[in-house]
Formats: C-alpha cells, sequence, structure tokens
C-alpha cells in the first residue's frame, strides 16, 4: 500500500509545474526607477499618483516589487479592533487598482533610513492630495522594506498607516527632523 500511495505522490508532483513554469511574465525595470533608494522611492510614489480617470501604473510597479513582495493594509474588523490584511501586489492592485473617481497625488514629505549590507528599511512619511501639489487631505508613514541584489534595489514589502486625531505622526518622522538628505549615495 505504502509503495502505490508513493507511485501516486511521485506521479501527482510529476504533474505539477515548477516555479518556472508558473511565473508571470514582468516587464524589466527602467534602470532609472531602481538604482538608488531615492530612485526607487520617487518611482514607488509615481506609480501610485495621477489624476481623475487614470489607474495606477499597475505594470511599472510590478518592476519595483519582487514577484512575491507582500502589502500590509491597515484597517478594522467588525468588532472595531485594529486588523491588517495582508496581500500581493496583484491582489493589491485588482483590489485597490481602478480608475481614480477623483485625482490622487501621493508625495514624499521627509524620509528615514535604516540600512545594513544589502537590506533597508523606509519609514516614508506621505501626504495626499487629489491635484500635484494641493492642499493633503491624509498624512500617513509607508513603512517599505527592500533588497538590494548587486544590481538594482526591489521593494519586499510595504505596510503604511494614516495620521488621524488618536494617530499622529511622531516628531521624528516629519520635515525638519533629521532624516535622510534629498539625494543619499547610491546604491
Amino acid at each position: 500500500m505504502r509503495a502505490l500511495l508513493f507511485a501516486v505522490a511521485v506521479a501527482l508532483a510529476a504533474c505539477v509545474p515548477g516555479p518556472e513554469a508558473t511565473q508571470e511574465v514582468r516587464l524589466e525595470a527602467d534602470p532609472a526607477d531602481v538604482g538608488t533608494l531615492d530612485d526607487i522611492i520617487r518611482a514607488y510614489y509615481e506609480v501610485i499618483s495621477g489624476p481623475a480617470g487614470e489607474s495606477p501604473d499597475r505594470l511599472r510597479d510590478q518592476t519595483l516589487h519582487l514577484p512575491n513582495a507582500l502589502v500590509g493594509v491597515p484597517g478594522l474588523n467588525e468588532a472595531g479592533e485594529p486588523q491588517l490584511v495582508t496581500m500581493t501586489l496583484d491582489e493589491y492592485h485588482d483590489r485597490f487598482g481602478g480608475p481614480r473617481a477623483e485625482g490622487f497625488f501621493e508625495e514624499e514629505i521627509h524620509r528615514v533610513v535604516q540600512r545594513f549590507g544589502n537590506i533597508a528599511h523606509v519609514m516614508s512619511t506621505y501626504s495626499a492630495s487629489t491635484t500635484p501639489e494641493g492642499e493633503p487631505f491624509v498624512r500617513g508613514i509607508n513603512s517599505i522594506q527592500l533588497t538590494w541584489d548587486g544590481q538594482r534595489w526591489w521593494i519586499v514589502s510595504w505596510i503604511f498607516d494614516e495620521e488621524g486625531p488618536d494617530n499622529p505622526i511622531p516628531a521624528e518622522f516629519l520635515p525638519g527632523s533629521g532624516g535622510v538628505p534629498e539625494e543619499s549615495p547610491s546604491p
């Protein structure tokens, strides 16, 4: 009986495509988008921003992220308690990436970087408005984890939280409190 089960398991395993067969075709990243931390953070904000009627640039966004990147979206559950919903980048775009009802322009207003070797954690404070450089309707922090593969930066995961009356942005994450210069050293 064990021999039969083993034979069935081997036959089934042979029918399952390997990772190379299930990988989607992805565009190559523009080197100007991924050469430095500054480049990839700039591109991160550009892909999500745009006027009413347009969708975020999903294909460009895919070039910034590892294929198995994780996105965390905070919210409240049915009991009103904090919860985090995690998803792939494609699931995020399927859920939130359609044409915008109104303009959405998110820009970085401050950054704190922690880097060790080929990994980096970026706490990127943002503001969002309905027009470029318009009056912000929301601010918050994107927590972005990245890795350097020797040739380019990749986004591994990100999560965000919005500022609110009970959730003010701490001073160390606001402009004028230090952080990194506009142009940080490469890569």
